[in-house]
């Protein structure tokens, strides 16, 4: 498959260097029983929370941990709150891409001097703890990055927030770090994007996969791949192509009603634990016929793992010229077919599962045909 590698693009300068994903927010309906989900079906576990209990009396946020991941959780405790409209429009869905800087100050004017559109001004939260300090812009759609600022904090999450204390505890399932976030945009709109990050975050387009290389028989899209200067923040951004039925893109455009995060993917070092765990809790993944494992070791070449168990859960692989990673897409974790997670174990690949395009993607029109949407 061909794919266009922009490594000389990359600046000699870092301007905003970012350490990594602080955490993602998502607004949701109902944030009480959207934690329960989270813990006993992905193995996250209590971190913090703010409510009235905290003296915030117009919403709730539930803070999820494990290992390096941080994900909120948060719903509206007043019908004329922003939040609800923004559930109303979307359903559940990404609302913060929060990014752990050294700086917060200084990334909110370095972005904003480049174009970007504030989201929120720089500001220090303080408590017992120490301060926070934080800063915002949005991005596509209405999904924003905020920078956040640790070094001179050591509370469980940031001022508001109170550890949270629970008795239910379901074990982790393995899962690390946040790998990529992938957002789907409009017609014509990934370069618009593209160059954002290019020019706004200094970021540099490290993949590039045009409507040839992602289709099948009935739908396409394009899609580029963004990275920071460390390779630690990795957002793929996707648009949807002519093709002879309404593509994944559209559909997830027209449920969200806007652009978006379309999914979240979290790496682990044992995918096959990690997704029995995730399939005996009750998470549903797209199922991948069989004969995507005949001869599997003869298009991807020798691997570790045996072919059986990942048949079984449906798993996929692929290879690049750095080795060859295993990956699987849930389904999406709510009723409009929006939000899903991949998981995805690498052994030594960098790329994003090129090989797998067309496999992936006809296990989607499945799903999108039997909703009546493709």
């Amino acid at each position: 498959m061909k794919t266009q590698t922009l490594e000389n693009q990359t600046q000699t300068t870092d301007f905003l260097p970012l350490k990594g994903t602080d955490y993602i927010e998502l607004y949701v309906g109902n944030a009480k029983q959207a934690a329960h989900f989270y813990k006993t079906a992905f193995g996250f576990q209590s971190l913090a929370y703010a409510g009235p209990e905290t003296g915030i009396k117009d919403y709730a946020s539930y803070v999820l941990v494990q290992n390096n991941i941080r994900l909120v959780l948060t719903t509206p405790l007043q019908p004329e709150h922003p939040i609800n409209k923004h559930i109303q429009k979307h359903g559940d869905g990404v609302k913060i891409l929060a990014l752990w800087v050294d700086d917060a100050y200084d990334a909110y004017q370095q972005t904003i001097s480049r174009g970007a559109k504030s989201y929120l001004d720089p500001q220090t939260r303080r408590d017992e703890h120490g301060q926070l300090r934080m800063s915002g812009i949005y991005t596509y759609g209405e999904t924003v990055h905020l920078f956040i600022e640790r070094k001179d904090y050591t509370g469980p999450f940031m001022p508001g927030y109170r550890k949270w204390e629970s008795t239910y505890n379901p074990e982790a399932i393995g899962l690390l770090h946040v790998d990529h976030c992938v957002g789907n945009v409009g017609w014509n709109q990934m370069n618009k994007w593209v160059k954002f990050y290019e020019d706004v975050m200094g970021f540099r387009n490290i993949l590039t996969f045009d409507d040839k290389q992602i289709s099948t028989e009935y739908s396409a899209l394009m899609s580029k791949v963004m990275s920071n200067g460390n390779g630690y923040v990795k957002f793929p951004i996707n648009e949807p192509a002519e093709g002879k039925k309404k593509s994944q893109i559209e559909e997830y455009l027209d449920f969200y009603g806007d652009e978006g995060v379309q999914h979240i993917a979290i790496a682990t070092n044992n995918i096959v634990d990690t997704v029995t765990q995730l399939q005996s809790r009750g998470v549903e993944c797209l199922k991948i016929p069989s004969t995507y494992y005949d001869n599997l070791e003869a298009r991807v070449g020798q691997i570790d793992e045996d072919i059986e168990p990942l048949k079984n859960l449906g798993i996929l692989v692929d290879r690049d010229d750095e080795g060859y990673l295993l990956q699987i897409f849930t389904k999406p974790v709510e009723d409009r077919p929006t939000l899903f997670f991949e998981i995805i174990q690498r052994k030594g690949a960098q790329s994003f599962g090129a090989g797998n395009f067309k496999a992936l993607f006809e296990a989607l029109e499945r799903e999108q045909d039997a909703r009546g949407n493709l």
